[in-house]
């Protein structure tokens, strides 16, 4: 008897132990824009992370570190800027120049946690050495490592028609949901789910869908979400008035707002976005079916942004608000739920911030800041300006950028400046109000009337590029 009350005593401890120690559920999508429901778009049906969002607390103005998915996911997972891993392409793996970085999912596995990979997170590097990277997880990944373009529809039996055109990788097929890459991401997440909640260790457990990065090829269920003809697409797709030529990239959209091309994109986009809110979701639920919801910090976030059409553009790397605007989603016990913040925040302050909120000690190089005042009270501020970045050429295959733009966003303004990358020196500017031109229709850097503000949030910028610490 007394051996049996000892046994129950230790099984108590452990998950006593367990239960003061929140998980984590990290949840990573790819090229997703601000366009979900919760974000006010309410042409889009997206139930799932809407939910999430009602539960947590939404960031309105997040913004990644560069506008491309590698060097973005780098910097979040290491919590250093692109400059500082001199990372800014899609083939260097971050531990060429920075091998000894303790990763986000590293330092929780450090920490006693188990760290498990499900889906893209890293990049999905191309060399066969750096399949991901192995020191960061308590086991190997799965469904980490491919290429959007191997994303083809796997079923018994034959395969059902294309119902799109299948131009710029539209597919619409009447398929299962894990006849593509997320429904076998949210199999395999709610297997893991399972598997860990069963531990007694806490589980850091990142999960990174492949949607809504084209191909836009989404089972038909999701395209029959929404009817073609009432789709919103832009209208105004001209370059913005007075561009520099290097702000621009050659992936251009030549048709009109009523091509049909155009709107059977934006049609794509949103069933992609349907699709992954629904992986989402299985995900979710399954958190809430074995009762770990109560105990689980929930990170939902985006590596960049997208054009379809806007500006006249296809894709992204470019430092216009459309690609560096990231949809951002927090929710942790113990802290409000339902609530919106427009405070200024970058994707650098998530590892802070769950270093911060999981009470763990995190690398002292961080350079971004920890989110708790915020999720506590939705009016405090880490930043007044946040900062994203792109290089040109904007793919440079493992060399050193010739230019690099540096962009802030304050409260009002976007302000870019495209700098030789070896010596500084300013080429370009580019200004856009946001309180009069949200869409960045039109530079207004060179008018004589906006000289003096051009000063200050030159001297803001240049603050931000030389690494002073970020202040409210």
């Amino acid at each position: 008897m007394k051996f049996a009350l000892s046994v129950c005593a230790i099984l108590l401890c452990v998950n006593v132990a367990r239960a003061e120690r929140p998980n984590v559920l990290f949840i990573a999508v790819d090229d997703l824009r601000v366009e979900l429901g919760c974000y006010g778009q309410t042409h889009v049906l997206s139930p799932h992370i809407d939910q999430l969002a009602a539960e947590g607390t939404l960031f309105e103005r997040a913004y990644c570190q560069q506008t491309v998915c590698n060097p973005s996911r780098a910097s979040l997972l290491t919590g250093l800027q692109p400059d500082t891993l001199r990372v800014w392409d899609l083939r260097t793996h971050f531990r060429q120049n920075y091998p000894h970085a303790v990763t986000l999912p590293q330092m929780f596995m450090k920490s006693g946690y188990h760290a498990q990979c499900v889906g893209k997170i890293f990049h999905n590097w191309r060399q066969d050495d750096w399949k991901g990277d192995p020191t960061s997880w308590s086991v190997p990944s799965v469904l980490h490592y491919n290429t959007h373009g191997n994303d083809k529809p796997k079923v018994d039996g034959k395969l059902p028609p294309n119902l799109a055109s299948g131009q710029n990788g539209t597919e619409c097929r009447d398929v299962p949901d894990n006849a593509y890459y997320d429904g076998r991401v949210a199999d395999a997440a709610i297997d893991t789910l399972h598997q860990v909640s069963k531990a007694d260790s806490p589980f850091f457990l990142a999960v990174g869908f492949w949607k809504p990065h084209l191909p836009f090829n989404a089972p038909k269920k999701y395209w029959d979400l929404y009817d073609r003809d009432r789709i919103p697409v832009p209208q105004h797709l001209d370059l913005p008035r007075d561009v520099p030529d290097i702000a621009l990239t050659d992936a251009r959209y030549e048709g009109g707002p009523d091509s049909a091309e155009l709107r059977e994109l934006h049609h794509g986009h949103l069933a992609a976005i349907s699709y992954l809110d629904a992986q989402v979701g299985r995900v979710l639920n399954e958190l809430e079916s074995l009762e770990l919801r109560d105990n689980t910090i929930i990170v939902f976030w985006s590596d960049h942004g997208l054009h379809i059409g806007e500006h006249g553009l296809k894709r992204k790397t470019t430092a216009f608000e459309l690609d560096a605007q990231v949809p951002v989603i927090i929710s942790a016990p113990g802290f409000p739920g339902a609530q919106r913040t427009s405070s200024l925040v970058e994707l650098l302050d998530i590892y802070p911030t769950l270093a911060d909120l999981c009470e763990l000690t995190p690398p002292r190089e961080l350079e971004g800041c920890s989110l708790r005042p915020v999720l506590k009270d939705v009016e405090e501020t880490v930043h007044t300006v946040a900062m994203t970045q792109t290089p040109r050429p904007n793919y440079p295959r493992g060399k050193q950028p010739q230019t690099m733009g540096y962009s802030i966003r304050t409260d009002r303004y976007r302000y870019t400046e495209w700098r030789d990358f070896l010596t500084g020196q300013v080429q370009a500017m580019e200004l856009y109000d946001h309180e009069t031109d949200p869409l960045e229709t039109a530079n207004i850097a060179q008018q004589l009337e906006n000289q003096h503000l051009l000063k200050s949030l030159a001297e803001m910028l240049d603050d931000r590029v030389s690494g002073k610490p970020p202040s409210p």
